[in-house]
């Protein structure tokens, strides 16, 4: 923990109780701040209706922000800069905090930013998003949202590029930021991070072999861009000797109806279980008692649940797409699979379900060692030097030089 004792204040588009790795991240940040001494507040929608308040969790103080419904979601609210700007200013004038994170450039990230700056504040940015993860909340033609996407590009640039630093998730990541948007500034990966001794058996814990039946485990929103009717439609794809696997898929979401006709029509609606939102114990205990992790989903900046499931020691399979690849050793830890391939994502899984049982136990401490390199607590501390200094910018510029 660092010797100075910081005030800081972290803008988020997107926080609990959404659901997403975005918001996630953004509360562990919080609270892992909190919990290293620092003052910490939150700026963030309102979840519930148009009303500005501010009250204390955990510690965290928790700056709501007057919000709408969206109108191409169900439960998506957002601010309007014109809504949120003076109450932002004020907030920042009564708190004066020493250091400002954004976790986006859209509206509440956007404001945050700029009137930090207008008050000299150091600002850190820090991008969870590509503008094509918007596609899925775009009812317009392909040509409509390609324009969008490449006008999100020049004002992500636009904005984050006025931060004193900016980071993102993964080099993958950074690298799509400097090729596609253009960033002059560098962009320095720096991990989410994961608590990975969290999601390994306790002390006396155990679970009961599942003999009759192999798992298949999926968390996360049952959203467009999640692809999951591809693994549903996987799951029925498996060879006869696989029919007794069940998917269990933990999270909500706008699609939940339509996969659940989507396993009708594929003969698995027995074998594929809807937990609805779990806690995160219930979490931790769904990557415990699976033998496989899937991540289908094709927008994935770094993907928090499949740390999460590869510190609990799982064999993993994911789309061949942005991040998820560097989370894979071909063959080692798992396998990735051609995105929206059902067939060539069933030929994948069971490779992994048909192995023995020992092979899917090496496959899992493979994942569980390359997980190491994604730990927290370097996260946290990576982030406390950035609030107080440049150095670690300096050294990442002089590094990419060589």
């Amino acid at each position: 923990m660092t010797q100075q004792s910081l005030t800081i204040m972290i803008g988020a588009d997107t926080y609990p109780p959404d659901v997403n790795g975005a918001a996630q991240f953004g509360y562990r940040l919080a609270t892992a701040m909190h919990h290293r001494g620092h003052q910490v507040h939150v700026l963030a929608a309102n979840p519930n209706e148009r009303k500005n308040y501010t009250r204390t969790v955990n510690g965290v103080v928790e700056h709501r922000l007057i919000s709408h419904k969206a109108l191409t979601h169900p439960t998506i609210r957002i601010c309007t800069p014109w809504g949120i700007w003076k109450r932002v200013g004020e907030i920042l004038d009564d708190v004066k905090p020493d250091v400002v994170h954004v976790q986006c450039h859209y509206i509440v990230g956007r404001v945050l930013l700029l009137q930090a700056r207008k008050r000299g504040i150091r600002v850190i940015a820090t991008n969870h998003f590509m503008p094509e993860n918007l596609d899925p909340f775009l009812p317009f033609p392909r040509w409509f949202n390609d324009a969008f996407a490449k006008l999100s590009w020049k004002d992500m640039r636009f904005v984050l590029e006025r931060a004193q630093v900016v980071t993102t998730p993964t080099p993958i990541a950074a690298r799509a930021m400097k090729e596609a948007g253009n960033f002059k500034k560098p962009v320095i990966p720096i991990s989410n991070g994961i608590n990975s001794d969290d999601y390994q058996l306790r002390e006396g814990e155990h679970f009961d072999p599942h003999p009759q039946e192999l798992r298949i485990f999926f968390a996360g929103r049952l959203a467009v861009e999640k692809n999951i009717d591809v693994l549903i439609e996987a799951l029925s794809l498996l060879p006869q000797e696989l029919n007794h696997t069940v998917l269990e898929l933990a999270g909500e979401g706008e699609k939940h109806a339509e996969l659940q006709e989507k396993a009708q029509e594929c003969g698995v609606a027995d074998r594929v279980r809807f937990l609805g939102y779990v806690s995160d114990e219930q979490l931790r205990e769904g990557y415990l008692r699976a033998d496989v992790f899937c991540q289908p989903g094709t927008a994935e900046l770094q993907s928090l649940v499949t740390l999460e499931a590869m510190s609990a020691s799982r064999p993993v399979v994911l789309a061949n797409a942005l991040a998820l690849p560097h989370l894979v050793q071909e063959g080692e830890n798992g396998y990735l699979f051609e995105p929206n391939n059902a067939a060539d994502l069933a030929q994948k899984l069971a490779q992994v379900l048909l192995a023995p049982e020992e092979e899917r136990r090496r496959m899992g401490q493979c994942s569980r060692q390359m997980v190491e390199t994604h730990s927290a607590q370097k996260t946290w501390e990576t982030f406390e030097s950035l609030y107080l200094s440049n150095q670690i910018y300096y050294d990442f510029v002089v590094s990419q030089k060589k």
